[in-house]
């Protein structure tokens, strides 16, 4: 049996980033089957009350309300956790700042008014309410990075429209990936300063190419991230557009590079088409010259060649693929059963999961998702096929933390999904960066030597920059200790995966000069 217990704090705000913190320091505990911090939405309430927790303990309990909540398997387990909760949100790093016989700022404006210097506002507040704090901080005169997600259609296209009147950026809602004037937000890599601009419509996007950027000693000016929607049909490109000319007239960016999931192709080549003395550089997940005309843009099928052309129009050197990838796909290939043909992916990044569809599709055939290239590609899929999941859907994390922050629920479907007699490879990504894990490679790599001893190949790939705090060396060096196969970028991963599903070795290499 599983013991519940809650507490609740009224009138106690605190970010999704602190929340998800407190969760993962709940969960981390013996005993402990479940936990969450949450502020107390109707979303939240209804979900806890469905999990069992007594409706008669969350009445009164509002949005401003937060809530701590645990499932143990004894309830000195479940008070421990909760105490580890409680201190991780009302921790003095935690708490709101408060100067001397001043309190705590409790608008956007008002904060605003304390700090004139500032120019950009971070809004990471429950979807509902984020318009409206995005709002005030853009009648301050601020530019905003909109984290919240679940914010409506209609509210992101208005937010965007007026931001544009304003001449200030709107970035999101859901952003969570920016580096502006050297600082990285959300969850950003520490990356060098250099001549690309990126725009992306794709977070863990923008992180793999400002990262091989930095490996390959190229660095970025800015990378400003528009929320997953921006190149939509609906809203148009609007934000995007305003980004690719603000780089246009930044005299530190001489190539841009624009990012997205699968675009619509009206709002990409508006997009495209916003820069007037700028190359552009497009990787665009799924879309091709077939969709038309696009200017003077160089079109890039996958993150990885996006950033070999940007480095191709700079002129730079990029370092060639491992010389031994081939053998060690080849002897990866020939460990396997006879009946060993299909790949799986577990992902913790979106994008990624794009663009390894996108890449296995190509030498495999059919791939299935959770977030499907095309609608009929989608999941339940049959026996033995190619499965790319993205961990990092609401499906997967409601009510715990993003698998970056937290890979025991990716740990958890591992074991549950990648032990099949047909799998030949899983494949895997580590996101490495500011809002990321501390030892993400450490945390998979026993799931990653049972796989390896079950018979599977595990290929995975760390994005990251050399100077992250996780340590980019050390995390590929505890993989390849697991057994892993470990790539250079995670285009490469895929198409070793497929190389060693389809016993071609040679597909490891292709597509990479």
């Amino acid at each position: 049996m599983s013991t519940p217990a809650l507490q609740v704090f009224p009138g106690t705000y605190r970010d999704s980033l602190l929340l998800l913190s407190a969760t993962r320091a709940m969960e981390d505990g013996h005993g402990v089957t479940w936990a969450t911090a949450a502020m107390a939405t109707p979303a939240a309430v209804e979900d806890l009350t469905g999990r069992g927790f007594p409706p008669d303990d969350l009445a009164g309990a509002d949005a401003n309300a937060l809530v701590l909540a645990v499932c143990a398997t004894d309830d000195g387990a479940a008070a421990e956790a909760l105490e580890r909760g409680r201190v991780a949100v009302f921790s003095e790093a935690a708490a709101p700042r408060e100067e001397p016989g001043r309190p705590a700022p409790r608008t956007v404006g008002e904060a605003a008014a304390r700090l004139p210097e500032a120019n950009v506002a971070v809004v990471s507040v429950p979807g509902p309410y984020a318009a409206v704090a995005a709002h005030s901080a853009l009648s301050a005169g601020l530019h905003v990075l909109l984290f919240s997600d679940n914010v409506p259609l209609a509210e992101e296209v208005e937010l965007k429209e007026r931001a544009r009147r304003l001449g200030l950026l709107l970035m999101g809602p859901g952003a969570g990936t920016a580096v502006l004037a050297g600082v990285g937000l959300g969850f950003a890599n520490a990356v060098t300063p250099g001549p690309v601009g990126v725009v992306a419509a794709a977070g863990t996007g923008a992180q793999e190419v400002m990262s091989l950027l930095d490996r390959w000693g190229i660095g970025v000016s800015q990378v400003i991230g528009v929320g997953g929607r921006d190149l939509s049909a609906a809203v148009g490109g609007t934000m995007a557009c305003e980004a690719v000319r603000a780089l246009d007239a930044d005299p530190g960016t001489e190539v841009i590079l624009l990012v997205s999931k699968p675009p619509d192709p009206g709002a990409a080549r508006r997009v495209i088409g916003a820069s007037r003395a700028t190359p552009v550089v497009a990787a665009c997940l799924g879309l091709s010259a077939s969709d038309g005309p696009f200017g003077d843009a160089l079109l890039a099928g996958t993150l990885e060649q996006g950033a070999l052309r940007v480095a191709g129009l700079l002129g730079r050197p990029v370092p060639g693929p491992a010389g031994d990838l081939a053998d060690v796909t080849e002897r990866a290939a020939a460990r396997l059963a006879g009946g060993r043909r299909a790949v799986r992916g577990f992902f913790t990044g979106g994008t990624l999961c794009y663009e390894a569809q996108v890449v296995l599709s190509r030498a495999l055939g059919p791939v299935h998702s959770n977030i499907p290239l095309r609608p009929d590609l989608g999941l339940p899929a049959p026996a033995g096929a190619h499965i790319c999941l993205d961990l990092g859907e609401e499906e997967y994390t409601k009510g715990r933390p993003h698998p970056m922050i937290d890979p025991a629920a990716r740990t958890e479907i591992m074991r549950a999904e990648a032990f099949g007699g047909d799998i030949a490879a899983v494949l895997l990504d580590v996101v490495l960066g500011y809002g990321s894990h501390p030892d993400p490679a450490g945390e998979i790599a026993g799931v990653c030597s049972d796989l390896v001893a079950s018979g599977a190949a595990v290929v995975a790939y760390v994005l990251g920059a050399r100077a992250d705090r996780q340590g980019l060396d050390r995390q590929c060096r505890t993989l390849r200790d697991a057994g892993a196969i470990v790539t250079a970028s995670a285009a490469e991963a895929a198409r070793v995966a497929a190389a060693v599903a389809a016993r071609q070795p040679a597909l490891a290499t292709a597509g990479r000069p």
